[in-house]
């Protein structure tokens, strides 16, 4: 009987108490995760372990190593020379080297610069109807 009489009455009515309980509950949960994620942080296995020299002079022979290998490696591998044909004009290929370079993409990596005279590409279509004449 007591059971049935606690189900159908709210124990509380007022909206304070309610929105205090729900706050609290929110918050709550809002600083375990905060906790759980530093927890993960912490014991993260993927996380790449810190090296810590001893010594700059370590740090320095290991710049001129690198230097050297960098250059032993340019004089092996020398990158081709890029290609540049007829009808583009030397302006057009240094933008478009600047374009890729701010890109992040070496010179090595660029096989070839080719117009591409297609009459029917969404470039020439857009510049048509953006009123640009000279496509």
């Amino acid at each position: 009987m007591k059971g049935d009489f606690l189900m159908s009455q709210p124990v509380t009515t007022n909206p304070l108490i309610i929105m205090c309980i729900n706050m609290t509950v929110v918050f709550v949960v809002l600083i375990s995760l905060s906790f759980l994620i530093k927890l993960i942080h912490a014991i993260d296995p993927t996380k790449e372990p810190e090296i810590q020299s001893k010594d700059t002079e370590d740090e320095e022979d290991t710049a001129k190593e690198t230097a050297a290998i960098i250059s032993r490696l340019k004089t092996e591998n020398p990158e081709p020379a890029p290609v540049i044909e007829e009808g583009i004009s030397p302006e057009i290929i240094a933008v478009i080297t600047a374009s890729i370079a701010a890109y992040g993409v070496t010179a090595g990596q660029v096989r070839a610069v080719r117009v591409v005279n297609n009459k029917n590409s969404a470039w020439r279509s857009n510049a048509l109807t953006s009123g640009l004449t000279n496509v």
